[in-house]
């Protein structure tokens, strides 16, 4: 009995999954109900069913579910200019709109130790014209107009298709750099990548977090060798998880095959922790549609991967013609505190521990040449290496415990999302079925929301902007 039939037994998943590609059929997720005369109810059932319910999309075939913001993002206007820009603390997460402004303009008071990063997220307003180079920059500047980072942009690409589109900024305080080093007053600036396109506002998700310096100087080169073989996907039957709708809300998974619906337009969210010294790998598959087509979309299904500060660090895509397609991500290298000082993106942006992410689109593209769906696609997720113990800190995230994990248990120990649990739970030696694994990821992602929820309650009491 594989990990799925354990968690059909135990009444955790529906005992019949939505394991047909078939387009037209309805969609039907695997749910979380109890079965059986005299079953008893145990906390790690009760956890498990919360965090599937968290995570599950609410979808139709013909509407494809919007952008799950956070729950209490804090709605912040944007500047057309520095002089009425609103401060952004880290740790907090905010809700803004993008008008067809030249630049907007949001405030950071930083100190002089900490590095900051500052992830944008826009989301196009469904049924908006779009072409290939829209989008948006994200960039942090001083106050003397010098940026400290170069802007980050993230467009529409091939797809043609509205989808949540994440860009970054930074402020980073680090050993052969003299830029942006002093305690201050800088800025994020969001604008469109093609100004003279903007049609309509876009709604913003802005997400500051703070990273402290180390203990004590450590590496200032990035790693040289790694192992870049592409690795075989992971096989065996897929377990049924929804995506969710957003960063706020993705499914927590780990190594192994996770099964979803999809619609066309439609973008699923995963997370999984990877610790210091690991891999991540990912391939994404959609099914076929059972008949015959001569029609064909370029770039049908994309799968991209977020480190835990949301910056873009790797992406593939594919084409669909209705029959079974897939994409998977070139290797990375493993995560490293000393990968900040490399030049190339893949490689800089594995410079930490914690929740990494998992982003899954279908183009709207799809649904016009195929049908409206829900398409089966299958997440088959690998993370290689032993977790080993990471860089000391000098003090805390903000958030608390956002990156480290697997690490040693000192200052910035705690793994992100509810420390390192989700890293003992996949290196432990007997954990080759479904039901443990998905236990142990439904308390971490419990665990995370409580966090979250808690620095919300936090931000309440003590307004910043």
């Amino acid at each position: 009995m594989d990990g799925g039939d354990r968690l059909r037994a135990h009444g955790f998943v529906s005992p019949h999954p939505a394991t047909s590609t078939d387009p037209g059929r309805a969609q039907r997720p695997g749910s979380c109900t109890a079965r059986g005369p005299g079953l008893r109810i145990t906390a790690g059932a009760v956890t498990l069913c919360a965090a599937v319910a968290l995570a599950a999309p609410q979808a139709r075939a013909a509407d494809a579910p919007s952008y799950a913001f956070a729950a209490g993002a804090r709605t912040v206007p944007g500047a057309t200019g520095t002089a009425d820009a609103v401060r952004l603390a880290p740790g907090t997460t905010y809700r803004s709109t993008l008008s067809d402004a030249e630049r907007t303009y949001y405030r950071l008071e930083l100190d002089d130790a900490s590095s900051t990063y500052v992830s944008v997220t826009a989301v196009p307003r469904p049924g908006a014209p779009l072409d290939a180079g829209d989008g948006i920059r994200v960039s942090v500047q001083d106050a003397d107009g010098l940026s400290c980072s170069s802007f980050d942009s993230a467009t529409v690409g091939a797809t043609g298709s509205p989808r949540p589109l994440t860009a970054w900024g930074a402020r980073e305080v680090v050993a052969d750099r003299s830029l942006c080093r002093t305690a201050g007053t800088y800025y994020v600036v969001v604008e469109r990548a093609r100004p003279e396109s903007a049609s309509q506002p876009w709604d913003l998700e802005l997400a500051p977090v703070s990273e402290p310096p180390l203990a004590r100087p450590g590496a200032t080169r990035a790693p040289g060798a790694w192992d870049s073989a592409t690795p075989a996907p992971p096989a065996g039957e897929a377990v049924d998880r929804p995506g969710g709708a957003g960063f706020a809300t993705a499914a927590a998974v780990g190594p192994g095959a996770w099964r979803s619906r999809i619609v066309p337009g439609q973008t699923l969210f995963y997370v999984v922790p990877v610790g210091w010294g690991q891999q991540p790998d990912a391939t994404v598959e959609i099914g076929s549609t059972g008949g015959r087509s001569a029609d064909y979309v370029g770039a049908a299904l994309s799968l991209t991967l977020h480190n835990p500060v949301r910056a873009e660090v790797e992406s593939a895509q594919t084409g669909y013609g209705g029959s079974q397609k897939s994409a998977a991500l070139a290797p990375v290298p493993p995560v490293s505190y000393a990968n900040r000082y490399a030049v190339s993106a893949p490689v800089n942006g594995m410079r930490f521990a914690g929740s990494y992410y998992l982003v899954v689109h279908l183009a709207a593209e799809v649904g016009e040449k195929f049908g409206d769906g829900p398409y089966g696609v299958v997440l088959r997720v690998g993370v290689r290496g032993s977790a080993r113990p990471g860089p000391e800190y000098a003090g805390e995230s903000v958030p608390r415990g956002m990156f480290g994990a697997g690490a040693s248990g000192g200052p910035g120990g705690a793994g992100g999302h509810g420390g390192d649990l989700g890293l003992r739970v996949l290196a432990a030696g007997g954990i080759g079925t479904g039901s443990a694994l998905l236990l142990g990821l439904a308390v971490w992602t419990v665990t995370a929301r409580r966090r979250d929820a808690a620095q919300i309650r936090a931000n309440a009491q003590n307004p910043t902007a």
